[in-house]
């Protein structure tokens, strides 16, 4: 069973994830928050495995509390509710943890596979949002020094500059003509020489170091 927040200050919003979310066997959602203090303190009394987490809220908005939630539940996934007219706070989001976002017109079965997603432990990287919205806000924020990507070998550094791209395991596999228990074994060992937690953080770190750059 997946535990889900549910984190927005339209009570609309939340009353529309919920009816989606509650249709599904798999979903608990155990608890909701209309604004970012509230999600901070709904995610340090009770086990939730993923929080549905809107950006612009009152008392504290959706960045702050997502780094907050973190610091106390690192095992927390955040997956954040966003729109494509947003400044430089998706960037900010990616930075603070979260797993990935999504558009809050999402459709039922995309809003599913995504949490599905995220609870097993990847981040939300579709090409048709992730990678526009990456492409757009990554080279504005300041994320300090770069990292170095010196540890990764030559295939590893080319499945990340795919896994930049959006592309899933099986698509890398494809695309390399490799394996796809191969291409996860690969994307593991990326994910711990950078030290990072998922795909999110790994695309992050290969703007950061210059391996990809965004689109113009």
């Amino acid at each position: 069973m997946i535990r889900v927040a549910l984190v927005d200050d339209q009570a609309l919003v939340r009353s529309g994830f919920r009816m989606i979310l509650e249709a599904q066997t798999d979903f608990d959602i155990v608890g909701e928050a209309a604004n970012g203090r509230e999600a901070v303190e709904l995610a340090h009394v009770t086990a939730v495995d993923v929080v549905l987490m809107d950006v612009r809220m009152p008392e504290l908005d959706g960045i702050e509390a997502t780094g907050r939630i973190l610091a106390d539940k690192p095992d927390t996934r955040v997956l954040i509710l966003t729109t494509f007219d947003l400044d430089e706070y998706v960037a900010r989001a990616l930075r603070a943890g979260a797993s990935g976002f999504l558009l809050k017109d999402v459709r039922p079965a995309q809003l599913v596979e995504a949490i599905r997603v995220v609870a097993a432990g990847d981040a939300l990287l579709a090409p048709t949002v992730t990678r526009r919205l990456l492409d757009r806000f990554a080279a504005s924020i300041d994320a300090g020094p770069s990292p170095d990507l010196a540890c990764l070998t030559e295939r590893e550094r080319e499945i990340l500059r795919l896994i930049a791209e959006g592309l899933s395991n099986s698509e890398i596999a494809e695309r390399l003509f490799l394996g796809e228990s191969t291409v996860k074994t690969h994307v593991s060992a990326v994910l711990r020489k950078l030290g990072v937690r998922d795909r999110v953080q790994a695309v992050i770190a290969a703007y950061d170091a210059g391996l990809v750059r965004p689109s113009a």
